[in-house]
């Protein structure tokens, strides 16, 4: 496969790209919605941030109980069942005067149930798509995320000023079912990957394999780590810049989004191995400038290059592929997907926590400066012969 046109000659893989699209288009509006719902009721840098990136929190839970799910369940049930359930969990935080506990208690069980998900997903994608073309479908997913996410922060920051944060969340709820439509009429009712139960003793038996190995260790831990830290950054856009927030948050996308087409598309496979270091060390770098509490202009052209660096991730996805068994292949990527994003959860709370002891900008630069310290202190591994 030589280009993303090649991807859309692939049978199923068109639904699959349209589902994964309006699910992301949903969670990125619903969850700016929620933030600033949350941020306008209490003034908090710590609720608003989880209340965008909360939901990831719970994927801890998640990978380490229904992870197994993720090769026992059929993958066209299992991406409808989920979008209904994410459907439905937006409307209930549209209801006017829900308590912020009920609220909190609804994203975590959204993000409780989205756990097995991504290993669902993109273990479909897998079966989608032939071998050679995972890295370039990975990469045109990712930047439909970014343009969902695009799409996302700048119509949901349009919607907020026409309509609500509870319409805006009804909207999301609307673009779920739509999902849940295209994945139930355009997916294939495949078998599960694997026999058997999905149970908590067979996720922790198949996290406990996969852990085992060094290799996939420095692997996860480049893959969560500087990734969870740097979205704490992200997490801090609002209580830094209200007004400005989906802006940000849009210019991050769009980074991401450019990063991801250069890496899977443009760059030649020769000089991929090259380019992951510096990408890894480019995500955190331009955060520092945030110390300084820089104007507006400046805050958004260092989250676009920061974000550049995203696509360091779809490199050590190639990675960790090469190191699985096929027949463990969506539990892996399923781990990775929940592992990233309890760390970005993790990222929220730090960040949250570090703004209301100094400032946002401050925390940020706090954040993007431990970012680097792990990329430097994983890089010898990760250079290793056989890594």
């Amino acid at each position: 496969m030589r280009g993303y046109q090649d991807l859309f000659r692939t049978p199923e893989f068109t639904p699959f790209f349209l589902t994964t699209a309006l699910s992301g288009l949903a969670t990125t509006m619903s969850g700016l919605a929620l933030g600033t719902l949350v941020h306008a009721r209490t003034g908090s840098p710590l609720l608003s941030a989880l209340a965008l990136f909360g939901p990831s929190l719970a994927h801890l839970a998640g990978a380490a109980t229904l992870l197994s799910a993720a090769d026992r369940l059929p993958p066209r049930a299992a991406l409808t069942g989920l979008a209904l359930l994410l459907a439905l969990g937006a409307a209930v935080q549209a209801a006017p005067g829900l308590p912020l506990a009920v609220a909190f208690a609804v994203l975590l069980g959204q993000g409780l149930l989205a756990a097995p998900g991504g290993g669902v997903r993109y273990g479909l994608l897998n079966e989608v798509l032939p071998q050679e073309g995972y890295l370039l479908g990975r990469s045109l997913l990712n930047l439909s995320d970014g343009a969902a996410q695009l799409a996302g922060f700048a119509l949901g920051g349009l919607l907020l000023s026409a309509l609500s944060p509870q319409g805006t969340l009804l909207l999301g709820a609307a673009l779920h079912l739509a999902a849940a439509a295209v994945a139930r009429l355009g997916l294939t009712d495949r078998p599960p990957r694997a026999a058997g139960r999905p149970t908590v003793r067979a996720t922790w038996r198949t996290n406990a394999l996969l852990w085992s190995s060094a290799p996939r260790r420095r692997v996860y831990l480049a893959l969560w780590v500087p990734n969870g830290l740097i979205v704490g950054c992200e997490s801090l856009f609002i209580p830094y810049d209200p007004r400005h927030a989906g802006l940000l948050l849009a210019c991050s996308a769009l980074g991401m989004l450019a990063g991801d087409l250069l890496t899977g598309r443009v760059l030649p496979p020769g000089w991929r191995p090259r380019l992951g270091a510096p990408l890894r060390l480019l995500l955190a770098a331009p955060y520092l400038v945030f110390a300084a509490a820089p104007s507006l202009p400046l805050a958004l052209a260092a989250v676009t290059l920061a974000s550049l660096g995203f696509s360091a991730s779809l490199l050590l996805q190639e990675r960790l592929l090469a190191l699985t068994p096929g027949a463990l292949g969506g539990h892996a990527l399923g781990l990775h997907s929940s592992g990233m994003l309890a760390c970005q959860g993790l990222g929220a709370l730090l960040a949250g926590g570090l703004a209301q002891q100094v400032t946002p900008p401050a925390a940020m630069a706090l954040l993007a400066a431990a970012s680097l310290a792990v990329t430097l202190a994983l890089a010898p591994g990760l250079r290793a012969r056989g890594a």
